[in-house]
Formats: structure tokens, sequence, C-alpha cells
């Protein structure tokens, strides 16, 4: 039997908290989601804003994606390109019909852009269910599905709640809830008021069903070696 290294899919959650910078964390949210149109195994996926904090975080998040110019990638005027193919765009419509048909509202995109070539736009689900698909399947494409929390044992509990465990993201100012957040959360990879996984010399991996080993860092020799106790008298 060989050790292998496998980096697979996730759906990350990101946390809010009433303490965030609520701006700042809005604004890195929906600019590092809608990275390569959401194209990203580490994308978050999942957005929990604390309840003090949500409608000020809506606006500034809702203001950003629905600014994004979505078009041709040699146009320098481009922030967002399109999807892989025409699966990519058959998944986002199921995935806002199933929001939908849930009581989700959708409150910007939504839809394909145009007829032509596989662009979605910029999409924010509010008012979802934490069993709809969305919430459940990662995406993988540009919709954000964005619910309130009251507490922390409460929002650990919807994020771990999964069997993705890959990255994850936390904006408190509260070194003890940051401290408490990133012992508790399931995921390879807490990043706390930032974006910061992907670097050559950290580790890159998830847990649970998002992966085994890692790559980057030391840690991913591991899966090229083999441990052998010698013992002699």
């Amino acid at each position: 039997m060989k050790r292998i290294t496998m980096e697979l899919g996730g759906h990350s959650p990101a946390i809010v908290f009433d303490d965030a910078d609520v701006d700042a964390a809005a604004e890195k949210l929906a600019t590092f989601k809608l990275r390569n149109a959401g194209q990203v195994c580490v994308s978050p996926s999942r957005f929990f804003v604390q309840r003090g904090a949500y409608n000020r975080f809506l606006r500034r998040f809702t203001d950003v994606i629905s600014s994004v110019r979505v078009g041709n990638g040699l146009d320098s005027s481009t922030q967002m390109g399109p999807l892989a193919n025409q699966r990519r765009i058959a998944a986002m419509e199921a995935l806002i019909a199933d929001s939908k048909a849930r009581g989700g509202n959708v409150i910007v995109g939504g839809s394909r852009c145009s007829d032509t070539g596989h662009f979605f736009a910029p999409s924010v689900v509010i008012d979802i269910s934490d069993d709809s698909m969305l919430m459940t399947c990662e995406p993988f494409g540009p919709v954000a599905p964005v619910v309130a929390f009251d507490d922390l044992d409460e929002v650990l509990a919807r994020a771990n709640k999964l069997t993705y465990g890959l990255s994850s993201y936390v904006f408190t100012e509260s070194a003890k809830t940051a401290h408490a957040v990133s012992t508790r959360l399931e995921a390879g990879m807490v990043n706390i008021n930032h974006f910061g996984s992907a670097l050559a010399e950290t580790p890159f991996g998830g847990i649970k069903d998002s992966g085994i080993g890692s790559e980057g860092g030391t840690e991913t020799f591991d899966g090229y070696l083999v441990t052998k106790f010698v013992t002699q008298v």
C-alpha cells in the first residue's frame, strides 16, 4: 500500500463576529470569494455573520459584489471571468433554484450574464436554510450565501456540520475569540482576519473529506517518506 497525499474539495466557512472590522471583512471576503469566479478550492463559500453586524456587513458585501465587472479576461476592465464550462452554469442555476424553493432570497445576481460564454453573475443569497444545496454542497462558483448567527457555540456547530474540512476564515478583534474558534473549527487551515493559506513554506491541506496530508512546508515530505524503526542489541 502506497502513502498518498490528497487535496480535495471544501465548503469553507467565513465567520464574522460583531467586534470585527466589519467593512474591511466584507470587502476582503467579497473580493476573495470572486477570485477565479469562485472556482477555487479554498474560496470562502458559507458566510456566517453575527447578528449585530449582519446588516452592515450585508450592505458593504453586496455593494462590492454588485460592482464587479464580468467579462472577457483579455479586457483590462474585467474583474471576473467565466466559469469553466456549461456544466458549471447548470450547477449555479440548480443552486439558485434550490435556494428559492427553500425560501432563500436572491438579492444580487442569480442568473447567467448572457447567452454567449459561460458567464454567471456574482450572486448573493440570504434567508437560506442550512440544509439547502448552497449551504451543503461545494458551489465552486460566484454564488454566496450569507446567514446570521447569535453566538460562538452556535456558529461552530453549523460550520462544523459538513464533512468538508479544508479552509476557514474568521474575522474578530478578540484574541480570546480567535483562539477559541481556531481551536474548535474542524478545518486543516484557519485564517484570522486575512487570507494566507497558500504559501510555499506552510502546510496546505484539509481534514475529514477534504484530504489527507499536506502540500507545502516540511509537512509535504511526510507523504513521500516511510518511517522505519530499527533496534539492535
